[in-house]
């Protein structure tokens, strides 16, 4: 670490438990500032736009890799885990980039991509120059043929971008890949493997970060023993509460984190790890335990309908699990591997919690079914200040605070998601929500590149003009404006971790009413009441006689000044009160 980084690390103060209600705001760095105009974003690009984050009021940046890599899975095939890749920075501008962000009292966590490398790995060059059974194939997970030739996959398992999850290298042997073949999947039984991977958190730890997202935390520890299970026997287990699946939520997990955990506590304070385990609710508290990473994702809200009852039920029951676990809850509706929520709330509701309406409109060019736009950005409103009044921490991705809608025109000859080459007609992939963001109305590349460049690794829309930071932000009415105020009033407002839900009485608009209307406070006295109906819905006296702090309402103006509480909130919409 340079003199200058620990310099500026004083600058935040040593909170241990800054991360339990920390707002995180998480940046795709190719897509989100570009300083030298070459069309990808890069590490001076997020430098320079610190002071939009310093206005925002987020408290932490989570920086999607940023790694040497191919771009086989848009960075999550990794070259090398200590190094920056070329293309966005080196590692002095990482260092500088830190340093500024701690010297704004801003965090960094960094994703980090245990669960497979990059085919070029040098790890990975030396185990296809290795014979069967050498100490470099070791690393990785190889396994012999089948058939009279050994030309047949040792399973049919499948990849999780399509196609067959086993890649022949032409002696006879395949490896194992659970995403694109140019991911293959590290042997976390080889303790060369774990080591090594103890050596990366420190050396990132070493240079500032403050802790760290774990991709496919839940995928690490495998059973290959033979005979290996049919495709179909895994994906009906899948979600198995048992830790007995053999690729995924498996008991040895708890080992692996343990020594993760010595890492993070070698640091004053300890560095912190929120989990990406896409696992059983009931599993989840593995991952968040105190004595495992610490924290971790918590999809459910994101995959929920913009309704009340599933949304009183998701958080009953992660709060739950929360004060079981000691840990806190993350709260989340968009990031990079999904349809930004602006798009998902103006379809109609899926109930099949398995985002196959999304993926049905994407690959229908966005043409069906029709997105109500304006009831999308509404309900998004609504949903983001619920979301932000909860206890624990806000995990926003980029773009969201613009009400930013996902792209689903992008010429198939610009594609860049693994998902859409492999699963063809299948799937259109995530590139949609990765488009670079706007930040000037009317310039080049909407501001994305540096005066004059019209560059952009993916193609920006048209529409995007309307949604650019130049004109939002001189709008009290905006949604960038809205989050501002939001998270400046969540820093004042925010107390213990607890909210107390308040019963709406029948006579305050009928039992039918009551029930798409939630309303809890908080232990300083804020209040919030969302009414996810499509009537407007009266409030009670007790309510009504307090003040409007913030409100969702497009018509609403985020200013400083509260004023009286109307006599009933719209539909689609969040008051704060107090």
């Amino acid at each position: 670490m340079t003199d200058a980084t620990l310099d500026d690390a004083t600058v935040l103060a040593a909170d241990p438990d800054w991360w339990r209600q920390a707002a995180v705001y998480q940046i795709y760095p190719r897509s989100f500032a570009d300083a030298n105009g070459d069309g990808i974003g890069d590490l001076r690009g997020i430098t320079s736009r610190i002071p939009y984050l310093v206005e925002l009021g987020v408290d932490a940046v989570w920086l999607s890799p940023f790694y040497p890599s191919a771009l086989a899975d848009g960075g999550y095939d990794v070259d090398d885990y200590r190094d920056v890749d070329p293309k966005i920075g080196t590692l002095a501008e990482f260092d500088e980039m830190i340093a500024a962000l701690h010297a704004a009292g801003i965090r960094l966590i960094a994703d980090i991509v245990p669960n497979h490398s990059s085919n070029r790995h040098e790890w990975f060059r030396e185990a296809l120059a290795s014979p069967r059974g050498s100490a470099a194939r070791g690393r990785y997970i190889f396994r012999d043929g089948e058939g009279p030739d050994d030309t047949e996959p040792p399973s049919d398992w499948q990849s999780i971008f399509g196609g067959s999850a086993w890649e022949p290298v032409g002696d006879g042997q395949f490896y194992l890949h659970l995403f694109a073949p140019e991911q293959p999947d590290l042997n976390w039984a080889n303790r060369e493997v774990r080591d090594d991977f103890l050596r990366t958190l420190r050396f990132w730890s070493d240079r500032g970060v403050d802790g760290f997202r774990v991709d496919v935390a839940h995928g690490l520890a495998k059973d290959l023993t033979y005979p290996l299970r049919s495709h179909a026997e895994l994906e009906a287990t899948k979600l198995s509460t048992e830790g007995s699946h053999p690729l995924w939520d498996r008991e040895e997990l708890d080992e692996i984190y343990a020594e993760w955990r010595t890492v993070f506590d070698e640091y004053d304070p300890p560095r912190i790890a929120v989990a990406e385990a896409w696992v059983a609710p009931t599993r989840r508290h593995r991952y968040a335990a105190p004595t495992s990473l610490g924290q971790a994702f918590n999809f459910d809200l994101l995959r929920a309908n913009f309704d009340a009852a599933e949304f009183h039920e998701i958080v009953d029951r992660n709060m739950a699990f929360a004060a079981e676990t000691g840990s806190s809850n993350t709260w989340v509706f968009s990031n990079h591997d999904v349809v930004r929520h602006a798009t998902r709330y103006g379809l109609p509701d899926d109930h099949t919690f398995e985002y196959d309406l999304g993926k049905a409109w994407l690959l229908s060019g966005g043409v069906s079914p029709v997105v109500d736009a304006a009831r999308g950005l509404r309900r998004a409103r609504a949903a983001t200040l619920f979301l932000l009044a909860l206890p624990g921490s806000a995990y926003l991705y980029q773009g969201e605070e613009l009400g930013l809608a996902e792209v689903p025109e992008i010429p198939d000859s610009e594609r860049q998601d693994p998902s859409f080459f492999r699963n063809a007609g299948v799937e259109v992939g995530r590139d949609g929500c990765r488009v670079p963001l706007p930040w000037i109305a009317d310039a080049p590349s909407f501001g994305f590149g540096p005066a004059g460049s019209d560059a952009a690794h993916l193609p920006q829309p048209a529409w995007f003009a309307s949604y650019a930071v130049s004109a939002q932000e001189s709008d009290p009415t905006s949604t960038l404006s809205m989050y501002r105020r939001a998270l400046a009033l969540r820093h004042e407002l925010q107390g213990a971790e607890k909210l107390a839900w308040i019963t709406l009485e029948e006579g305050a608009g009928g039992a039918d009413a009551a029930a798409d209307v939630l309303a809890f406070q908080r232990p300083t006295g804020w209040t919030v009441v969302t009414n996810f109906g499509t009537t407007p819905f009266t409030l009670p006296a007790g309510l009504a006689g307090l003040d409007v702090v913030l409100s969702s309402a497009s018509d609403a103006a985020s200013g400083a000044a509260a004023t009286p509480a109307p006599a009933a909130i719209p539909p689609e919409t969040t008051l704060w009160l107090r």
